[in-house]
């Protein structure tokens, strides 16, 4: 399929807006919003609420906008179950090339599926560019007849096993595999062992309904009372129910591990096979891991590392590092599948088990190797493999300035101006929709790493910050340190943080990694501002460290959000005698829960990368890795000077007795 260029891309813009192309350019930030773009707001507001007659009264008012493909994409969108398919293809034909069209071909095709329509499906099939709905791709895997079907079977396994949730594209294509005996009862029931891991009941009953209506019956008991359920089985079980005690015991292990490790080990064990004990044991072996329970190797060693999944390595290769285990964590690293194994998370482990366990020069040169496979400045375990090989991060060579003509390219570009005018009128989520849509196709055939650098520059220009850092991540052969690592109200943070000692470069790191410099930014759980300051603890801080005359509706003013973000950062970071990674998983989750993830008097003291990698919560392992990743790089754009994460990361000892002020009083 041949994607529209830039060109085109302009060309059509041009040909939508008319006399009103004027208004295709994003409005500059002091520009006053106009009656109409109040109209698409309210349309958005619509959208959202299903409103149907409110989205076709307000259309009108929409015509000749600049976003006008959003609103009759909504308006379209919100009744699209009962609209004619001529409606659907004279949107089509008016809005080509556009997001909006790929977005309602995206959606028109699950309407399609639905309803088992493959004429009109197979047809609308190849001119859909997005390609990237799991549900689409299961309803086409359906259709295809043109490939082997055992292949086929591996593409729909594949698809179906990454979705959490119950869809009907899946399900509908590995049901009419398993008719056709291409899936086993054994690919049905792992998809509903991982639904029941992932606490989707309903995706395992959707899963097993596949098999029978009897092999679902039981689920709702399995799902609201496992203990209670494995009670009444006794006596010999077929294949069926043994399958059914997998999901109760992996139910049970979600909140109760060792629990079920002992009716596994006491009772169920010999009326399992290997393969079901062992995924069982790793299901317990997971969640022991997340509780930092020292039994978590110990369950672990009861499974076959062969028939575990890439989840279950992950935490067994978690567990070991804690106690040092170093030929476990080799062991199950090489387990897990060739696209776990080349993630650089667990390249970096395998080479430092390797070291660990070296006995030749060859060992050592193998781990070498390794390192050197994924040294780099990008991220986390990129850095920690450049200090493994006694090099440092620096600020790599700035590319080639960026000519006049490719950032007119980029100015003129229709989806970049769309989606930076959504943005300035406030609908950032889909402005931020049309913007990757426009910079993503690069993976495609499309945008240049030099476009995608242009762009970026767009983006910083109008002080979109996000966009520019996440535009500028996506470069392949070369980096843009400054367009990447941006520094916006540099006085303002050099400022504070030399005030109250803290490392500027610490400081940076953690607004890139909260708010992408977005000062009106808003989580779903109220955090607000550069910092994602809660309210609660905005005024906590507030009165810590004298802002005596703080309102809340000051929390996302830039200075005073800086100053109490700072001043909570710096309380926490002395609570926690200076540990970034600690002070930094505080500043996600709490200062109560990175205290009790230090483990018990008496544990081990560990590296800190091996103490963020075993953080239970993977929001808050992620952004420790992120944080810390970002603050290495912001420190050799400040000083100019190589840099070293390991340094920065040290190391983190067990808990000692009581709590100090920070954990204590903190709302």
């Amino acid at each position: 399929m041949q994607f529209p260029t830039i060109l085109t891309s302009i060309a059509l813009l041009a040909g939508l807006m008319g006399s009103a192309a004027s208004t295709a350019q994003a409005p500059n930030k002091t520009q006053v919003k106009t009656s109409k773009d109040d109209a698409i707001v309210e349309m958005s507001q619509a959208f959202k609420q299903g409103d149907r007659k409110r989205l076709t009264t307000l259309l009108p008012q929409a015509r000749g906008h600049a976003l006008e493909p959003w609103a009759a994409y909504w308006e379209l969108r919100a009744r699209l179950d009962v609209a004619p398919a001529s409606e659907v293809q004279s949107f089509f034909g008016r809005f080509p090339g556009t997001y909006q069209e790929d977005r309602l071909r995206n959606d028109w095709l699950l309407v399609l599926g639905q309803r088992r329509d493959w004429t009109a499906f197979a047809a609308e099939l190849p001119h859909y560019r997005m390609n990237d709905d799991r549900e689409v791709r299961c309803y086409a895997l359906g259709l295809d007849t043109l490939r082997p079907a055992d292949e086929v079977a591996q593409d729909v396994k594949r698809q179906w096993y990454s979705q959490k949730e119950a869809d009907d594209g899946c399900t509908q294509a590995a049901a009419q595999l398993y008719t056709a005996k291409k899936l086993t009862d054994s690919d049905i029931w792992r998809k509903a062992r991982l639904a029941m891991e992932n606490n989707r009941p309903r995706a395992a009953r959707q899963a097993a309904d596949i098999i029978s209506a009897d092999a679902s019956k039981p689920m709702d008991d399995i799902s609201s009372s496992p203990a209670r359920f494995l009670a009444k089985r006794v006596g010999t079980i077929g294949r069926t129910a043994k399958e059914w005690v997998v999901l109760a015991l992996i139910r049970l292990a979600a909140t109760e591990p060792e629990a079920a490790a002992s009716l596994l080990e006491n009772h169920w064990s010999v009326h399992l096979t290997p393969e079901q004990r062992s995924w069982v044991w790793g299901a317990i072996g997971k969640q022991s891991a997340q509780k930092l329970s020292d039994l978590a190797s110990e369950h672990f060693a009861k499974a076959r590392d062969s028939d575990l999944n890439d989840e279950h390595l992950g935490w067994k290769v978690r567990a070991a590092m804690r106690f040092a285990r170093w030929k476990d964590v080799l062991a199950a690293t090489l387990a897990m599948s060739p696209e776990a194994r080349q993630e650089s998370t667990w390249v970096y482990w395998r080479a430092r088990a390797m070291l660990q366990l070296a006995k030749t020069e060859a060992d050592r040169a193998e781990a070498t190797r390794l390192f050197e496979g994924i040294a780099g400045v990008r991220g986390f375990y990129e850095q920690l493999a450049l200090d493994e090989l006694g090099q440092r991060v620096s600020t790599p060579l700035r590319p080639d300035a960026l000519t006049e003509q490719e950032k007119d390219m980029a100015r003129q570009n229709a989806g970049l101006q769309r989606g930076l005018y959504a943005i300035q009128i406030g609908l950032r989520s889909d402005g931020v929709r049309e913007w990757n849509y426009s910079t993503n196709l690069h993976q495609r055939g499309g945008m240049s790493d030099r476009e995608l650098l242009a762009a970026a520059d767009l983006a910083c220009g109008r002080e979109v910050w996000d966009r520019c850092i996440n535009t500028s991540e996506r470069t392949k052969s070369v980096l843009d340190f400054e367009q990447r690592f941006p520094m916006p109200f540099k006085d303002s943070v050099l400022g504070r943080a030399k005030q109250i000692g803290l490392d500027p470069a610490y400081v940076y790191g953690l607004i890139r990694q909260e708010s992408r410099f977005i000062m009106d930014a808003q989580s779903h759980v109220g955090a607000a501002g550069l910092m994602q300051v809660m309210p609660p603890t905005a005024r906590w801080t507030a009165k810590k460290i004298g802002l005596t005359d703080f309102k809340p509706h000051q929390i996302t003013e830039r200075d005073t959000n800086i100053a109490i973000g700072t001043g909570y950062l710096k309380l926490v970071l002395d609570d926690f005698a200076g540990s970034m990674p600690m002070a930094a998983a505080a500043y996600n989750a709490g200062p109560s829960r990175p205290r009790s993830w230090r483990g018990t008097t008496g544990g081990p003291t560990l590296e800190a990368a091996i103490w963020a990698e075993n953080v239970p919560f993977a929001e808050t392992r992620d952004y420790v890795k992120k944080v810390l990743s970002n603050t290495t790089n912001y420190a050799a754009l400040i000083t100019g000077q190589p840099q070293s994460l390991k340094s920065r990361l040290g190391l983190v000892g067990p808990r000692g007795a009581g709590a100090t002020e920070v954990a204590a009083d903190l709302p």
